[in-house]
């Protein structure tokens, strides 16, 4: 027997939630996720050493109703860009990401399977790349015009009951929709100070994704419904249409059903409609057909470089290289989704420059720069010419005498500079030939 599509013990779900071994699951969660305290300042570590305890005290009070979630710590990020203003951030206490992360391990084979297959943010297989190739896939069959759409604040506006009704009809035990929702009535706390929550759904919960697909997926139903073609990742959503007036038409009716029906803001300075070689969508942006890194991207990559590498650092060469490992092999382990993998070459070049800089700029006098390029492998007259020819550190960093004391393989060999130089190049011309003959 079935209600809604679900099975009927699914009407059991909170006594699932009560289970100790699904609260030892969702804490097990919260440890992999990692984090900072709540209000509370317990850490998870603290919370761990006393698991045996908290958890049936949890139980205890969640059978009783008398679990009451702490008010999220707010905090603020900045965002990236100039002049972006600052993400609100939401850190709830460890014991109630526990009851949040356990709701999630319960509900998610539930609601996921509703959800869209244009939609790929925080959803179990999916992830960004798939968004992008898929976004890249629409393109290349026409439909070269984009309208992208930007949702001004949309987790601290989501709308409690429009979400609680919309949970209701996917969830058949109620007691589970109590628990959500003294979760989002729970406060905010900043600077000591308690506010109400009346909207929103705090980013830093391990509910909140999942809470804010299920709010987006009524977005693309209606979308569906219209017969169009979209790519969805969290709250960035882009769509895909033939030709300027059509997306224009798009713009308008979209932004007015998101604004009038869902009660959500759409952010006008943001939003735009535009050929998809000028749209950036999740970092990436599609060019003639391909993959390539967005200007702002790599702007914000170099950006970046010359953070982790200051003038006048008082760090090690070594300690800043690790530092450098740690950011680049994130980056470019997503960026290498690029078919122009000249854009990592570029990073890399520049990484490596910005090295010998600081090389150059540890020997106060000529002669002792001379003397350690001579040391190296320089010839002396080759050496002398470069160093006294009078231009500064970063004029000198590219002169050839530096590069041929400082290859890139002394980089790679000796300072464990973790930048994939040489199979980037590899790789670079393989995609090269790959598209000419495609």
């Amino acid at each position: 027997m079935r209600q809604q599509g679900l099975f009927v013990d699914d009407r059991n779900l909170f006594e699932r939630l009560c289970s100790l071994d699904h609260l030892e699951e969702g804490f097990r969660a919260v440890k992999r996720n990692r984090g900072a305290p709540g209000i509370d300042g317990v850490t998870i570590g603290v919370f761990e050493q006393n698991l045996g305890n908290e958890l049936p005290r949890l139980r205890r009070e969640l059978l009783k109703w008398e679990y009451r979630p702490n008010p999220v710590r707010r905090v603020e990020i900045p965002k990236p860009g100039k002049n972006a203003g600052v993400r609100l951030l939401g850190v709830p206490c460890v014991r109630d990401r526990v009851v949040q992360a356990t709701l999630k391990l319960i509900l998610e084979p539930i609601l996921d399977p509703k959800f869209s297959d244009s939609s790929y943010g925080f959803r179990p297989g999916r992830n960004q790349r798939q968004a992008v190739e898929s976004s890249r896939g629409i393109v290349r069959s026409g439909k070269e015009y984009v309208v992208d759409i930007d949702l001004s604040k949309f987790f601290d506006r989501v709308q409690h009951d429009r979400l609680m009704y919309r949970l209701s009809t996917l969830i058949p035990d109620k007691r589970i929709l109590r628990v959500i929702g003294i979760t989002l009535r729970s406060g905010v706390m900043k600077d000591g100070l308690v506010s109400p929550s009346r909207q929103g759904t705090p980013q830093g919960g391990p509910l909140s994704p999942l809470l804010s697909n299920v709010v987006l997926d009524e977005l693309d139903k209606e979308l569906e419904r219209r017969g169009l073609e979209f790519c969805r990742y969290a709250d960035d959503c882009n769509i895909f249409v033939r030709s300027q007036k059509s997306a224009e038409r798009v713009m308008k009716s979209i932004s007015k059903y998101i604004e009038s029906k869902l009660k959500l803001v759409v952010n006008r300075e943001k939003s735009k409609v535009a050929l998809a070689r000028s749209v950036k969508f999740l970092g990436m942006t599609i060019l003639a057909g391909c993959l390539i890194i967005s200007a702002v991207s790599m702007k914000r990559a170099m950006q970046r470089v010359k953070e982790l590498t200051p003038r006048g650092s008082n760090l090690r060469l070594e300690e800043t290289i690790e530092q450098i490992n740690q950011w680049y092999t994130g980056w470019s382990g997503y960026y290498r989704m690029t078919q122009y993998p000249c854009q990592l070459l570029k990073i890399e070049a520049h990484i490596r420059r910005r090295l010998r800089s600081r090389i150059i700029g540890q020997h106060n006098r000529k002669r002792f720069l001379c003397r350690k390029l001579i040391k190296r492998g320089v010839t002396p007259s080759t050496a002398a010419r470069a160093v006294c020819s009078n231009n500064g550190r970063w004029v000198l960093s590219h002169k050839s005498a530096v590069e041929r004391a400082y290859p890139n393989r002394w980089f790679i060999a000796e300072m464990n500079l973790k930048i994939r130089s040489d199979k980037g190049y590899a790789h670079w011309k393989s995609v090269k030939t790959r598209i000419r003959f495609a």
